[in-house]
């Protein structure tokens, strides 16, 4: 649905390597009252600024990040630095790194059952050096961005952010803050600053009531000269105010939170890519909320994906049917949807002149599972199967009036006369048809009950058929043709 690669996000701030041991925690240790935690799976994520340009890039944009990390006693990055250069490289996001004799920032989480038992933090102040060696760094990258990301986590990198803001304004390129500390100030003349409640109140007091909160914003945003502040409310959603139009609230879409871990990181991410795409503040802030509500089901520090957001917005949708770009897309979709532990069922078809024999099979099919995917014949292979005469409704007219049924996830074109190598690309649950078929006989069955599948043959409803429409349309008009003028009046 969105497409962000023509967005260039330049994003600095404080990089941190997040560390997470897992494993079961059995017994309780004869030494102290703690558990005993035998560690099974060790992983390492980007935190900080390194997560938000993580969460740029998987979302489609093109992040390059400015940051600071360790250096060993040979000079070179240390080891910690390597493995967070190894992830930026591994998702494709580019980087500059100034070297600090602090060493780079890292967080140890230990885990069990989905539970984070302990966390332990190594880190050390930051050096003048390597915090101005990011300005400059910034200054000569700058006018080659749309938006500046700037993700303060108060670990120094950020100590001289004044004159990175005065860069950016010098070139025009908007600057959305995620701020930390108790001094905004420092922020000023940004677009947007994007506190949480409890940032945002440790500043202006107490805002419990919206209309208390909206008034301490605009307060804030003459005071800072910003042009929006974005405050995150957790369970409330969030709040945009800015200087010139009317507050803009949104309700948190989350169903189920399991871990708030790099959340903020994400909504920064999501608002910067959109707002770099050309959307509005108050799209690209729809946009991060709808990112939000999934990242917080994610154990750990995180990334969405562009089709896990484009999946939660369509879900949104007054309907669910979604026409796919492509099969790759599709091929995502339904994995994404197998890993969630929903069953995939597919079925194919012309679909010319749609009736009600159609949407009685289809919503006879959408029961096997929780997807429906429907394959549709191109305009040629309808032509070879049934005559140079059809289709009567062309492949697109098709498949919007497919997709606007309230039974039907997703429809994709084939090209071939049978669906077969579709239906083994994307391996669903299900594979049904209509008829008096053996399911032997039907395309792709061979490939699904290889991977696990099962094949379905469901209700032939007589008296319901594109061609006798036609027919009767037909006949219709053959009547018609013989009335006199005078006949057709009366």
């Amino acid at each position: 649905m969105h497409d962000f690669s023509h967005a260039n996000i330049l994003v600095v701030g404080d990089v941190m390597l997040d560390q997470y041991w897992t494993g079961r925690a059995g017994r309780i240790s004869p030494e102290a009252p703690v558990p005993v935690v035998k560690v099974a799976t060790e992983e390492v994520r980007a935190g900080g600024a390194a997560n938000v340009a993580l969460n740029i890039a998987a979302l489609g944009a093109n992040a390059h990040l400015l940051g600071i990390v360790g250096k060993d006693i040979s000079g070179q990055i240390d080891a910690h630095g390597q493995q967070l250069s190894q992830l930026m490289t591994q998702a494709g996001v580019s980087y500059d790194w100034a070297l600090s004799d602090s060493g780079t920032i890292c967080k140890l989480r230990v885990l069990s059952h989905h539970q984070q038992l302990i966390r332990m933090d190594f880190e050390n102040p930051v050096p003048e050096t390597p915090a101005l060696e990011l300005v400059e760094r910034l200054k000569e990258q700058i006018a080659n961005y749309n938006v500046l990301v700037i993700s303060d986590y108060a670990k120094g990198a950020l100590q001289f952010v004044e004159q990175m803001i005065t860069a950016a304004i010098a070139v025009n390129v908007p600057v959305l803050v995620d701020p930390k500390g108790l001094d905004f100030s420092r922020y000023q003349g940004a677009t947007l600053i994007k506190p949480n409640q409890s940032e945002f109140e440790s500043v202006v007091g107490e805002a419990l009531e919206t209309a208390d909160l909206v008034s301490k914003a605009e307060v804030l945003i003459k005071k800072l000269q910003l042009e929006a502040l974005l405050v995150t409310r957790s369970e409330h959603g969030m709040a945009l105010v800015t200087s010139n139009e009317m507050p803009y609230l949104l309700q948190s879409q989350a169903q189920e939170v399991f871990d708030v871990t790099g959340a903020g990181d994400t909504v920064m991410a999501a608002l910067a890519t959109g707002f770099a795409s050309g959307m509005s503040l108050q799209n690209a802030v729809h946009l991060a909320n709808q990112a939000a509500s999934i990242v917080v089901r994610k154990v750990g520090t995180s990334t969405v994906s562009k089709v896990e957001l484009d999946e939660v917005i369509k879900a949104s949708m007054r309907h669910k049917g979604y026409v796919a770009m492509n099969e790759d897309e599709l091929l995502e979709l339904v994995q994404l949807a197998q890993k969630n532990g929903e069953r995939v069922v597919i079925t194919n078809g012309c679909f010319d002149l749609l009736h009600s024999g159609h949407v009685r099979y289809l919503n006879e099919a959408a029961k096997l599972g929780e997807r429906l995917i429907v394959a549709v014949n191109s305009d040629e292979s309808v032509q070879i199967l049934k005559g140079p005469t059809r289709p009567i409704v062309g492949l697109e007219g098709r498949m919007e009036l497919l997709s606007a049924l309230s039974c039907v996830d997703w429809v994709v074109p084939f090209n071939e006369e049978t669906p077969e190598r579709l239906v083994c690309k994307i391996k669903p649950d299900v594979l049904v048809k209509g008829g008096d078929y053996q399911p032997s006989e039907i395309a792709g069955s061979k490939c699904v009950w290889d991977s696990g599948g099962q094949v379905e043959v469901l209700s032939f409803w007589k008296g319901y058929s594109t061609t006798g429409l036609v027919n009767k349309i037909q006949e219709s008009e053959a009547i018609e043709s013989n009335l006199t003028p005078q006949e057709c009046v009366e």
